[in-house]
């Protein structure tokens, strides 16, 4: 996992949701998401944006769950790109990468390497936020 700070500047420009911990939620997430980069110019990260969602989403539907909790996802707008968050209420498990060789965890690496850096931090409240920063070719996070 990143050991970048996640005090990264935000635009106005935010979008959040809450989700239920649902399967379904994964889908409605991605398009929410790519909505947002339509909207603000973006189109051109959507495909690594919507991967790396996508695997956020997941982790936190999958190993995240705490009864009668939501998740939710935010979407930050800057100047060359997009801060992913996925908000979770389990405050023990956090995302690890795994080694070669054993089983599941390979998605981390995928948000590793689509992402110019990302990372777990505690959120307000109970919870984890887990979080990832795409940037357009060429760019970055300033």
């Amino acid at each position: 996992m990143s050991g970048a700070s996640t005090a990264i500047r935000c635009g106005e420009t935010r979008r959040v949701q809450r989700w239920t911990t649902h399967r379904q939620s994964v889908g409605l997430a991605r398009d929410e998401l790519r909505a947002a980069l339509v909207e603000w110019g973006l189109s051109e990260i959507e495909e690594p944006a919507v991967l790396v969602l996508s695997e956020l989403v997941t982790n936190a539907i999958t190993h995240a769950f705490v009864r009668g909790r939501d998740i939710e996802t935010s979407f930050c707008r800057g100047p060359q790109g997009v801060r992913l968050a996925v908000d979770d209420a389990d405050e023990r498990r956090h995302p690890q990468r795994r080694t070669p060789g054993e089983a599941g965890g390979r998605g981390l690496a995928l948000v590793e390497a689509l992402s110019e850096r990302w990372g777990c931090s505690v959120r307000r409240g109970v919870g984890k936020s887990v979080w990832a920063v795409i940037t357009v070719p060429g760019g970055r996070w300033l």
